[in-house]
């Protein structure tokens, strides 16, 4: 039984919203940010990026956390944000390029996280955790929300269909050319209807954000703990999620890109990937790969095609049986020397929302020696490795929609849902 309920978002005054919201801080330089909050007073990243004089406190540091929090009142007391005076579901649609994303914003209980009733599919890490919750401890908000998804439903299609009909109560377009819309659902029988129906959910999946909910009933146990009489409706008890339905999210493959060959010449390499992989030069400047088991390389201004063969992928264990471990277990690790993707600094990620043309661009560049494409995970295999219990190798999957910071707000310090 899912708890997803509806709640009284902070969120931008309606005439200042393009100017507020902002991308996830970690996709601009310092260069960008300070360009951004030089030339426009009402951008959030003053408030996730705070300078007091001249001075900015380091990332992550107490004193960085307790300004964060200063500069988020400031905005509440200037009216730069406002908090909704009833609880409501919000619908968000995202148009980019041809595709539309369209779901539903509230709170789900850190309850259902801590249950089992969310699916995680992600190894979190312990100090990120904790840096995050120590974030949430002090700053009181959650200003971008943990990206769920769950089957499709008729019912809840259908409402959203129905909302989309009446005036959007936010309508703007970002310098990226994405297209952002956003509708209150404060009425009495939607509410019902929405509760009822996520009710009904034995489990959502976490698409994007497991360090966010990780830390949120980090977050929670530490509160309960502390408080020892809670009485379960305190905001602590919750956090903020965009829920989709799952034929709704793009799920992109997330690339490789390698600095060296290990100290081997290509026709050293290609001749040992013979072994598990049936090798292929593929005649076009562009390619990636068309079907599960095959991983596209970049390697010399030359494509090609490397289809896993049958042994390499005839396991009972789910994960083994994802491209993302087989590149791993036969390519990276025994032949390019890479034992750590998280830490090893010879090697990064590309999205796949990128294409094959950033690859080949980066590998041209000099940077890199050799880049490996990859075929997206399927929302089934998504769902199969959280229903067992198993974990994706890192940076797996590149899901979108990406959300802006501070279009919704969850206060933490609210009471009362």
């Amino acid at each position: 039984m899912a708890r997803i309920l509806p709640f009284k978002a902070v969120r931008p005054a309606k005439d200042k919203v393009h100017l507020v919201v902002s991308r996830s801080v970690e996709s601009y330089s310092l260069q960008e940010i300070n360009a951004k909050m030089l030339s426009n007073p009402f951008s959030f990243l003053h408030v996730i990026q705070p300078v007091e004089g001249n001075t900015r406190p380091r990332a992550g540091s107490r004193e960085q956390l307790v300004l964060v929090k200063k500069k988020y009142r400031e905005f509440l007391q200037e009216h730069v944000l406002e908090q909704d005076k009833k609880e409501c579901y919000y619908l968000y649609e995202q148009k980019k390029g041809n595709k539309t994303y369209t779901g539903i914003v509230a709170i789900i209980a850190v309850d259902d996280y801590l249950e089992g009733v969310v699916k995680i599919h992600e190894q979190t890490l312990t100090a990120r955790e904790q840096k995050l919750k120590e974030y949430l401890e002090i700053c009181d908000f959650n200003a971008e929300p943990v990206c769920f998804c769950y089957p499709d439903d008729p019912q809840i299609t259908s409402l959203m269909q129905d909302t989309k009909c009446e005036a959007p109560e936010y309508y703007f377009t970002t310098s990226d050319r994405i297209t952002h819309s956003l509708w209150l659902i404060h009425q009495s029988d939607k509410i019902q209807l929405l509760q009822q129906a996520f009710k009904k959910m034995p489990a959502v999946y976490i698409a994007d954000g497991h360090h966010r909910s990780a830390s949120s009933a980090l977050l929670g146990k530490y509160h309960r703990a502390l408080k020892g009489n809670h009485t379960g409706k305190e905001g602590f008890n919750f956090y903020m999620g965009i829920f989709f339905p799952e034929s709704v999210l793009s799920i992109y493959d997330f690339n490789r890109v390698v600095k060296d060959l290990n100290n081997r010449r290509p026709e050293e390499l290609l001749k040992a990937l013979e072994e598990h992989f049936e090798v292929k030069k593929i005649k076009k400047n562009l390619y990636k790969p068309t079907e599960i088991h095959e991983i596209s390389m970049y390697l010399n201004a030359e494509f090609y095609s490397l289809k896993a063969r049958p042994q390499v992928y005839a396991s009972a264990q789910v994960t083994n049986k994802l491209d993302a471990h087989i590149l791993t277990r036969y390519i990276l690790e025994p032949l390019l020397g890479i034992k750590d993707l998280k830490n090893d600094k010879r090697i990064a990620f590309v999205p796949g929302s990128k294409g094959p043309e950033e690859l080949k661009q980066v590998v041209d560049s000099g940077k890199y020696a050799v880049a490996f494409g990859l075929y997206p995970v399927s929302m089934e295999q998504l769902k199969e490795v959280a229903d067992t219990g198993n974990i994706m190798p890192p940076k797996t999957t590149y899901i979108e929609p990406k959300l802006r910071s501070a279009l919704l707000i969850y206060d933490l310090a609210e009471k009362g849902y």
